[in-house]
């Protein structure tokens, strides 16, 4: 390859050779098994250099030795951590956005400042939220989450006398009501706020891992109330209209962390679910779960901009005072604009689009829980959404095994979890390239590998 002095023309040889190998690795990507191949590790754990590689040998070294040891979460048969594929508009996108290496600030990057701001004004449409509403991209679920809790934190203190300035020091007392399932980074980000998570007063669940609300302590102006939309387990919600109403009668604030499960709100045939939504004062939904944006894609949005401003908002003399910025809303100064990816992904979509792929998770995850009930497994609730939560009725301590075939197999690749005290493996439908030969794929693992297993066990 010629070496060019211009650079720019450099740069542009690097960015053209980068997408050729990003290009192959797509391409073969439906054949290879979907847990990652790390023998070839050890290549890339090297000594500095003293003398720097070219880009050319860089990115082979990094495709060469990088790629066989990543999980082959972009094809149509990962099921595990709610993460979703990446759209191809979406993708494309990323790369384009990489040449130009646009900081996500009005005097940095205008173009894709308007793309953010487009992408969150159509989300807050989607999700029917209050005209008020304003929100920003964060890095996922946890930033989103902290940001939100700690813009209700402040509100509520300064409404009990105690103004943001003076922090956490003789505040007074705060409390903390939540779903006994609430998510993992819900609790992180009460740490990382000050308000700690020991403390929570937890609300039992139901059969199917809703909230009862019927069970929520007498509420106050000093409560946050934190619910779910969408459990990590069996995709319920919890019954978001009737906390509300408490909430709203107490003046506590009500918050939603909706990671994966928020966008079930933008399709006709799911919402109910979601009924009351509306009257909650924040919430969480990522863009790099269930829309398919590239990650990293979190979204806090809150139907009280001005306190969210005041929590976030940052100042500096070099800085133009009226200029929007995200760093107005969230905690992050400089980074990507992981909005404009977002935004692709919508915009390639249109409301049917996301309507047809958002229903398609559904659907298949309901084939997928019918089909394993028909060969011998248990599904403990009904499929609210995608999550399917699934357990052997007298040998639940197998599917830890049953796990580790299929991902030994490379066929597919899910996790093992617990719910409810039942020990199973928890399967998610969330990519916008799983296909119905994927499920059934799916579906014919999980059987062998269970088949497997119960031999082993005889034998031994």
């Amino acid at each position: 390859m010629t070496i060019l002095s211009d650079p720019l023309a450099r740069q542009a040889q690097a960015f053209s050779q980068g997408a050729k190998l990003g290009e192959d690795y797509l391409q073969a990507l439906s054949d290879r098994h979907v847990n990652a191949d790390t023998a070839q590790l050890p290549a890339l754990d090297i000594a500095l250099p003293q003398q720097g590689h070219s880009s050319t040998d860089v990115l082979s070294l990094i495709q060469t030795a990088g790629s066989p040891g990543t999980v082959a979460t972009a094809a149509g048969r990962y099921f595990g951590y709610v993460i979703g594929g990446a759209l191809p508009a979406a993708s494309g996108a990323r790369a384009l956005l990489s040449a130009w290496d646009q900081c996500a600030n009005a005097d940095t990057g205008p173009s894709v400042m308007q793309m953010e701001q487009t992408a969150v004004r159509w989300i807050i449409d989607l999700l029917n939220l209050p005209a008020q509403t304003e929100g920003a991209f964060t890095t996922g679920a946890t930033m989103a989450n902290m940001t939100l809790l700690a813009t209700a934190r402040d509100t509520l203190l300064a409404r009990m006398g105690h103004p943001r300035g003076k922090g956490l020091l003789g505040a007074p007392a705060m409390r903390v009501i939540a779903s006994a399932e609430i998510h993992a980074t819900v609790l992180k980000s009460l740490r990382l706020i000050g308000l700690g998570s020991d403390n929570i007063e937890r609300v039992p669940t139901d059969d199917q891992g809703r909230m009862c609300a019927d069970k929520l302590p007498k509420l106050d102006a000093s409560c946050i109330v934190l619910t779910q939309a969408g459990n990590v387990c069996t995709g319920a919600f919890d019954p978001i209209d009737e906390i509300a109403d408490a909430c709203q009668a107490a003046g506590a604030w009500l918050h939603v962390d909706g990671a994966f499960g928020l966008w079930a709100r933008a399709v006709p045939e799911l919402t109910d679910a979601l009924t009351g939504l509306e009257k909650a004062d924040s919430w969480v939904v990522d863009a790099h779960k269930t829309l398919n944006a590239p990650y990293d894609s979190g979204l806090a949005l809150c139907r009280h901009p001005e306190e969210m401003r005041a929590s976030m908002a940052i100042g500096a003399a070099y800085l133009p005072p009226t200029d929007p910025s995200p760093a107005d809303l969230t905690p992050e100064f400089s980074r990507a604009a992981r909005g404009a990816e977002t935004y692709a992904a919508l915009l390639s979509l249109g409301r049917e689009g996301l309507n047809d792929m958002i229903m398609g998770f559904h659907s298949k995850a309901t084939r997928l829980a019918a089909a394993l009930r028909h060969e011998g497994f248990t599904v403990p609730h009904e499929v609210h959404f995608n999550q399917v939560f699934v357990t052997l009725p007298d040998t639940p301590d197998l599917c830890a095994a049953i796990t580790a075939e299929v991902q030994t197999s490379g066929e597919a690749w899910f996790g093992a979890a617990v719910w409810q005290s039942q020990s199973g493996f928890r399967l998610s439908v969330s990519s916008w390239a799983t296909t119905d030969a994927d499920i059934d794929r799916l579906i014919t693992a999980i059987v062998k590998a269970r088949d497997t297993v119960l031999i082993s066990k005889t034998v031994a």
